[in-house]
């Protein structure tokens, strides 16, 4: 049996899965957790350990219809200055609870388009952030670029800030697949953009890529990963696009019919695959890709790497700190939300209050769980040993665990003295695999992209 033909015998083909970039995953999440849970959490923290921290921004000059984000259109400055104080709140408030000594291993602004902010606004959020928690020794501060949203004053205001990561998004170089998803964006463009932040010191980039978008061959898509290789950047995310037009409404923007088949969409991600790993990248969990000295193929290499809201991280801290409209926080305790609505967010906020929505407090084994499916997701592995240092489950428990699932998959898992394993060839169902060991998946209701 082809390799295909086993896949599709699993329903590959046909599943619908959640990301896993939690556990639970966010449509799971409920209310709760309220603000003054969130403030608790927040004042548990380790004095004099360091955190990540994620600022949101949610504007964009133009809204791309490929993208299932919560964002929104402006072509003036003055809703984000107005969001911009709301955000400098929020981060005072947030000082005033920090136990002593916390610093910051990353920082991250994403989106939206968090360069369209002015350089005076680049200037002005990040000295509030400083003056609430420093950068720990070796920190990261990365920053989302659009390279149509981006310029030399702007690249200059982030560098004195201390930017040394930036992520670029490119989706597709082909001109006609641009179109269709309303993101011009040409190569040119792309590398001048990138020529200019390396001319600023700031060497480590990030790149996204999709694939599973409209008119896609495998032509096309070695075109553009070849275009990408020769940026030469350290991480790629190679995402499958994920059609979701009941909940992004603008990608009913986007023409169903011009969309490759599943089995069309593992050849294309094939046919990228092969193109970095060809370019000596190392493969990291399902959708990333490394360079050797990048520190994540060393995260990988040392068992240390970890999932969250951005994907794949080298980043160690027990907390992630989410501000801004929509951001998600993460606590040893449990997941806390903001308001996703920018109006509401803000009006909690000028009112004195964090907007924490919803979220979910961890309870049973959800710790266990989302353990197993970080492991799955993260080294295609759980390891027994592990497993039963860290959490109250005997070996034979966790091995009936492992028996339940491998049944369900066939030839596609091996169950083995030390723990469970994913094969090369069954890693295309990775998270189909981690959905069992979810408690709270309901595949009756939920609405989730494909899982190829």
């Amino acid at each position: 049996m082809t390799q295909q033909s086993q896949l599709a015998k699993l329903g590959l083909f046909d599943a619908k899965v959640p990301r896993y970039t939690s556990y639970p995953t966010a449509p799971q999440f409920r209310n709760d957790v309220t603000p003054e849970r969130y403030s608790d959490w927040i004042s548990k923290i380790k004095p004099h350990s360091s955190i990540s921290l994620y600022i949101h921004v949610p504007f964009c000059r133009r809204l791309c219809w490929f993208c299932a984000c919560r964002t929104q259109g402006t072509q003036s400055d003055s809703p984000v200055r107005a969001y911009l104080e709301v955000l400098k709140a929020e981060i005072k408030m947030l000082g005033h609870i920090l136990p002593e000594g916390v610093t910051l291993s990353r920082l991250h602004w994403g989106g939206g388009t968090p360069t369209l902010l002015t350089p005076d606004m680049m200037t002005d959020l990040a000295g509030a952030v400083a003056e609430i928690a420093p950068f720990a020794p070796q920190a990261e501060f990365s920053v989302e670029i659009d390279p149509n949203e981006i310029d030399e004053p702007r690249l200059d205001a982030l560098a004195a800030a201390g930017m040394n990561r930036a992520s670029v998004g490119v989706q597709d170089f082909d001109p006609e697949i641009q179109q269709t998803i309303g993101r011009i964006q040409s190569y040119e463009l792309t590398r001048d953009a990138i020529e200019m932040i390396r001319a600023r010191g700031i060497h480590s980039l990030n790149a996204d890529i999709l694939y599973g978008l409209p008119h896609q061959t495998q032509t096309r898509m070695a075109e553009s990963v070849q275009k990408l290789l020769s940026l030469n950047p350290d991480r790629v995310a190679l995402y499958g696009y994920a059609h979701v037009p009941w909940i992004a409404k603008r990608q009913q923007m986007i023409p169903t019919d011009a969309l490759p088949t599943p089995q069309e969409r593992l050849q294309l991600y094939e046919t990228a695959r092969k193109l970095f790993l060809a370019d000596q990248y190392a493969e990291i969990g399902i959708d990333h890709f490394a360079t050797p000295s990048d520190g994540l193929t060393t995260a990988q290499t040392l068992g240390q790497l970890k999932r969250n809201f951005q994907g794949y991280t080298d980043d160690q801290s027990e907390v992630l700190i989410g501000v801004g409209a929509s951001s998600i926080s993460r606590f040893p305790q449990g997941y806390a939300q903001n308001a996703p609505a920018t109006s509401v967010h803000t009006k909690a906020i000028r009112a004195g209050s964090f907007s924490i929505a919803r979220g979910h407090a961890f309870q049973g084994e959800d710790k266990l769980r989302a353990r197993l499916i970080e492991a799955l997701m993260c080294d295609f592995r759980i390891e027994t040993d592990e497993i039963v240092a860290d959490f109250d489950i005997t070996p034979a428990a966790l091995h009936q665990m492992f028996t339940a699932v491998a049944e369900k998959f066939p030839d596609a898992l091996q169950v083995l003295p030390d723990g469970l394993y994913i094969p090369e060839l069954s890693r295309p169902l990775t998270r189909m695999i981690a959905r069992d060991f979810d408690a709270y998946d309901d595949t009756s209701k939920a609405k989730h992209s494909s899982a190829i």
